[in-house]
């Protein structure tokens, strides 16, 4: 018996999984679960909400500014259509543009960053170089000229821009990542086996670094919808669907804080605003508290 036990391969505990992790971590956190509860339900609203609806908006001129009532939830805006229904239709353009805005940030930023850390030298010197140039151009300034220069501009592209010219800080934060991770024995044992610089980047320090790139992510979000409503607020950008910003420049146009019938298509897309950045915020750091190892020893 003694020798049998012996014998027998010796067991591990296998490291929780990137979900299970995730779940406890917000389970265990009753400000990242609230956080989580309020961006789904937003989410759900802007994306599921709009089939529930009626999308015409037919106007009616003799319910200009009505406040608040059974019919009419929220009351109505200067062309008589429900502000609750606006209101529902105007969450999906921002959130998708600030996830693919997001999205793009974060595939440039650990890909010239995880490059730059790795390979060091001349190559690491050139992408800081661009980086200090890129970072010392305002961000916000630079979104302004080139959305006034390029009028019309489709949602993907102010998606793209926004994501371009907000890369740079996260660059040298991946790259300190890559550069740590760089000197631990499982990617000196992986040069050792000569398995090649892309397959050690992508398949063995990279994934090491997946929850700091996902909470990374959720925060670029809540930049990138910063940036979108505000390019929509100063009327930079074509109208062609409804949108957060476009009702905060519709209100402020129509001198709507002047009228308190008006208020709520005032207050409604700011509190939306406001609520999915809270719950972003919330919902990252409760994330990385579960995604940190040393974080979640503590």
């Amino acid at each position: 018996m003694t020798k049998a036990l012996l014998d027998a391969p010796p067991e591990f505990d296998k490291p929780a999984s990137t979900g299970r992790l995730i779940w406890n971590g917000l389970t265990r956190s009753p400000s990242g679960f609230a956080g989580g509860m309020i961006v789904l339900f937003i989410v759900l609203l802007s994306f599921v909400g709009p089939f529930f609806v009626d999308s015409t908006l037919p106007t009616d001129t003799s319910k200009i500014w009505n406040g608040p009532s059974a019919e009419h939830w929220l009351g109505t805006q200067y062309q008589g259509k429900d502000t609750f229904t606006i209101l529902i239709l105007s969450g999906a353009q921002p959130i998708w543009i600030g996830t693919l805005a997001a999205f793009t940030a974060i595939f440039i930023a650990v890909f010239l960053g995880a490059i730059a850390g790795y390979f060091r030298g001349s190559l690491d010197n050139r992408l800081l170089q661009l980086t200090d140039t890129v970072i010392t151009i305002p961000q916000f300034l630079l979104m302004l000229a080139i959305v006034a220069f390029f009028r019309n501009l489709p949602a993907v592209a102010v998606a793209l821009i926004v994501g371009f010219t907000t890369w740079p800080v996260l660059m040298r934060s991946i790259r300190m990542q890559v550069m740590s991770l760089k000197e631990r024995e499982f990617v000196e044992a992986a040069k050792l086996q000569q398995l090649g610089a892309a397959r050690i980047i992508f398949r063995e320090i990279l994934p090491n670094m997946a929850g700091f790139i996902f909470v990374s992510f959720i925060l670029a979000i809540n930049n990138a919808i910063y940036a979108v409503v505000g390019l929509y607020l100063l009327g930079l950008l074509p109208i062609t669907d409804y949108n957060w910003g476009l009702m905060i420049q519709e209100a402020w146009s129509q001198n709507a804080y002047l009228n308190s019938n008006a208020l709520p298509y005032v207050l409604a897309p700011l509190t939306m605003i406001i609520l999915f950045q809270i719950g972003l915020v919330t919902l990252g750091r409760s994330l990385e508290q579960a995604l940190n190892p040393r974080l979640r020893e503590r």
